[in-house]
């Protein structure tokens, strides 16, 4: 459904792209989980922070526009508790981090961010559909296979 916990939901609500395998932003995001190392990104460090892979960082060229960016979320949900939630936005909120690399950016409340800093956002293309999903994520305790859904580490 539509719904979701008021504290992590923000942001306009964005029109659904057109049916095909271009782009996954706005449905459902899945994955196998992967692992990749990054250097760091342009951001506070203090501040905890996500890395953006190359795959990431060409897609995001390639379908942003103007002010355009990634917006990653974290949801309580899914099958492993809490799941990630990937939109694209235009509105900066107070409470947000942004990461950048390459020209590309990604943006993180910090809500959300608390579950997914050091982690990298990778863009990842199959046969079957082509997604954006987080991977190597330091916080997670195990992910689900869906890639999606993960638990955090007590």
């Amino acid at each position: 459904g539509s719904w979701c916990p008021a504290p992590l939901c923000r942001g306009p609500a964005l029109p659904r792209p057109p049916p095909g395998p271009a782009c996954a932003v706005g449905r459902p995001l899945r994955g196998a989980s992967s692992f990749s190392q990054a250097g760091p990104t342009e951001s506070d460090p203090s501040e905890g922070q996500v890395f953006l892979s190359e795959s990431c960082v060409k897609r995001l060229l390639e379908i942003t526009e103007g002010s355009e960016f990634l917006r990653l979320q974290v949801e309580g949900g899914g099958c492993s508790g809490f799941q990630y939630k990937f939109s694209l936005d235009t509105v900066i909120n107070p409470d947000d981090r942004q990461g950048q690399r390459g020209g590309a950016r990604v943006v993180v409340d910090v809500d959300s961010l608390a579950f997914v800093k050091g982690s990298m956002v990778d863009f990842s293309q199959e046969l079957i559909r082509s997604s954006f999903q987080v991977v190597s994520n330091p916080q997670a305790e195990k992910g689900c296979s869906c890639g999606t859904s993960f638990s955090v580490k007590f």
